[in-house]
């Protein structure tokens, strides 16, 4: 069996659920993005990741299955200095190649967070605006230079967060013409550093809210800076932000807090002991095509399947490339996983 589609669907897994990748969800997904290789002293490095091994059979499971390599993630660093100069930008991208080579991998992902900016402890400089762009094109280069010997082609992608503040740290007009599409985190969009509840993955602004931000919001800011939309990805949320004691007034919704929220529960445990379990009640606005629940003192925050269904029409009417979520092992009921593929309209095809 083979999956067909338009839309791409694409799953961020961790490298120790490689392995626990069935059948039938590598038939369910378009792109696997493996979480996390490294920079380290300007090379791309895999050492730590113990799994690559399975991919074989994951391609065994899905022969149109496009595997990539994340490099990067919240509070890894390394990306400043390697973009830094050529020889620095030279050396991952030989990595990069050197990894091509001997795994059964289709491209590299870079997750830099952020360019310009030195969040989670990590080295940034004003220079990483354009030399973002230099180390991207370096990288497809060297990577065609291998497709050309091999007589194929290696994906390119970036995860990009969803605000503004990404828009102004990069050259997105020059980034896109060497990337096969850009990923939008459009997920913890409000959680980390807030005190007023709100939703973290919501399709659509809420009347009222004084933030703002939506998928909706970041697909505009990202084609007006010059990417074009068959190159977006939107981004979905296999868990929660949480927000503790909330006023009841609302149902806790857009409510001030002391204290800013932090990670909720992942889909797995909201729906075996939360979601209309315990107290929690599930709301649904249907302003923002966003689900949330609240007990009286706790608000949480997340996607569910009505929420990922209206993503998915929203990826179909504004002629988006699909879906990408973090990440496969936050929900083992797999409700959501379906809820994309059904979304999207995956078709299985039998082969020999």
């Amino acid at each position: 069996m083979t999956a067909t589609s338009n839309y791409y669907s694409v799953g961020y897994v961790g490298d120790s659920w490689l392995p626990k990748l069935s059948r039938e969800h590598a038939l369910k997904l378009t792109h696997i993005n493996i979480a996390f290789a490294h920079v380290v002293n300007d090379e791309i490095s895999i050492g730590h990741l113990k799994h690559l091994g399975s991919l074989p059979t994951i391609k065994s499971y899905n022969s149109d299955i496009k595997i990539l390599l994340s490099v990067g993630g919240w509070s890894a660093g390394g990306f400043s200095e390697a973009a830094s100069t050529p020889a620095g930008r030279k050396r991952m991208a030989d990595t990069a190649v050197a990894i091509l080579e001997n795994y059964a991998i289709d491209g590299i992902d870079l997750d830099w967070e952020y360019p310009c900016y030195g969040v989670a402890g990590i080295a940034s400089s004003p220079a990483d605006k354009t030399n973002f762009t230099l180390l991207l094109k370096e990288l497809r280069e060297a990577i065609d230079q291998l497709g050309t010997r091999n007589s194929r082609h290696y994906m390119l992608t970036i995860a990009a967060g969803a605000d503004q503040y990404y828009v102004d740290g990069t050259e997105m007009d020059q980034v896109q013409r060497y990337l096969d599409y850009v990923q939008l985190m459009t997920y913890d969009m409000r959680g980390g550093f807030q005190t007023l509840t709100g939703h973290h993955t919501n399709l659509f602004t809420s009347t009222g809210d004084l933030f703002r931000i939506s998928v909706e919001a970041s697909v505009r800011m990202f084609v007006a800076a010059g990417v074009p939309r068959e190159k977006i990805v939107i981004g979905a949320a296999f868990y929660s932000r949480m927000w503790k004691d909330v006023p009841d007034i609302n149902n806790g919704f857009l409510q001030m807090t002391t204290v800013a929220g932090g990670y909720g529960p992942d889909f797995t445990r909201l729906a075996n002991d939360y979601i209309e379990k315990n107290g929690y009640k599930r709301h649904w606005d249907d302003e923002a095509k966003a689900p949330f629940l609240y007990n009286g003192n706790q608000f949480i925050s997340y996607e569910d399947e009505e929420s990922l269904h209206h993503k998915c029409q929203f990826v179909k009417h504004e002629g988006l490339r699909g879906v990408m979520f973090w990440e496969y092992c936050c929900d083992t009921t797999f409700r959501l996983l379906d809820a994309i593929d059904k979304g999207l309209g995956n078709q299985y095809v039998a082969t020999k």
